[in-house]
């Protein structure tokens, strides 16, 4: 008898345990290594200050923050190389929080790339070219394997807002086709910085600037986080299965649902959006209003986010000050 309580014990624990992902745009980690692709302001050993020590105090700032999330699988944006990626992963470990499994994107030139840190077994990575222009970062695939039971996770970083709609179309079209190739019961995450707001289709209209497409969105309309008749996709119609996508921002008070600033504006560029198959009660569930940003005081200055600070006099520099210009969001999941 009790052999049965302990193993019913072990059992409601497993099944009962949890799982935290999480996505943060570290805004620019680049190595000190001159490879031709890096920002003038990242070219080692110029007058912009960017040095070893430099590079081990961006380091330390951004394995704070990702050590402090304590997330289980996070996705990463504006990682340079697979180098920085190690080096970042090594700060993390010394800090006190181990990944044993990585994943690096980067088939082409472009000047940063996304990446993902996992306490899982990685299965599988593959990269999905949206063109040959440097201007688009591939979308990383990457399977991982959660205590038994696969999952699928995107990784994105689309164009940002310096080009119109059409550019993030393109990305989502690709990322959109891909999916339509997945077993309607295999879940899966897109996570990222899609440079899009959650209802894009209405804040963009009056943009000429970025309404190219006639109010079509590469967030909402090609990823279907709105159903046929423009309304956003809710948590109990992605339970019926409709065809819809699950934005978690939704899950949080509509003054909570931004991670960026922008000229005193907020925004909410980065996303974790969920398919059918998570919220279905079978194998790994996302648990229903864990959406949460990360932000403790010491991402903020001045009530802005604290990013990675430069100087403003010339000759301008690094200072070795701030962390990233996004903050972090993640949810939690059930085993």
């Amino acid at each position: 008898m009790r052999l049965f309580w302990l193993l019913f014990i072990a059992v409601t624990l497993l099944g009962g345990a949890e799982m935290k992902i999480a996505t943060y745009n570290v805004e620019n980690l680049f190595d000190t290594q001159d490879d031709g692709n890096e920002y003038e302001e990242y070219i080692p050993n110029t007058a912009w200050g960017w040095d070893e020590t430099m590079y081990r105090t961006k380091l330390r700032h951004s394995a704070q923050v990702i050590r402090d999330i304590g997330a289980d699988i996070i996705g990463l944006e504006e990682i340079e190389s697979e180098t920085a990626l190690k080096d970042l992963k090594a700060e993390i470990n010394r800090q006190g929080l181990y990944y044993p499994y990585y994943a690096y994107s980067r088939s082409k030139n472009t000047t940063v790339s996304v990446a993902m840190l996992s306490r899982y077994p990685i299965q599988s990575v593959l990269n999905h070219p949206i063109s040959a222009s440097r201007e688009f970062r591939d979308i990383m695939e990457v399977k991982v394997t959660v205590e038994g039971k696969a999952l699928r996770i995107f990784v994105n970083h689309w164009k940002s807002k310096s080009g119109p709609e059409s550019m993030r179309i393109q990305s989502a079209r690709v990322l959109a086709k891909r999916i339509s190739l997945l077993d309607s019961s295999e879940p899966f995450i897109i996570l990222g910085d899609l440079n899009s707001h959650y209802e894009e289709y209405r804040t963009f209209l009056k943009s000429r600037r970025h309404n190219d497409t006639d109010g079509i969105t590469g967030i909402n309309h090609i990823l279907k986080t709105v159903d046929e008749n423009h309304n956003p996709a809710t948590y109990p119609s992605l339970q019926s299965n409709s065809g819809t996508l699950y934005n978690l921002w939704y899950d949080l008070p509509e003054e909570e649902r931004w991670s960026h600033q922008y000229r005193h504006h907020t925004e909410a560029l980065d996303h974790i959006i969920i398919s059918p198959a998570l919220a279905d009660g079978k194998g790994i569930e996302y648990i229903k209003g864990s959406m949460r940003r990360f932000a403790p005081e010491y991402l903020f200055q001045n009530g802005k986010i604290y990013r990675w600070q430069q100087s403003r006099k010339y000759p301008k520099h690094h200072l070795g000050e701030g962390y990233s210009d996004h903050l972090p969001i993640y949810a939690q999941f059930r085993l």
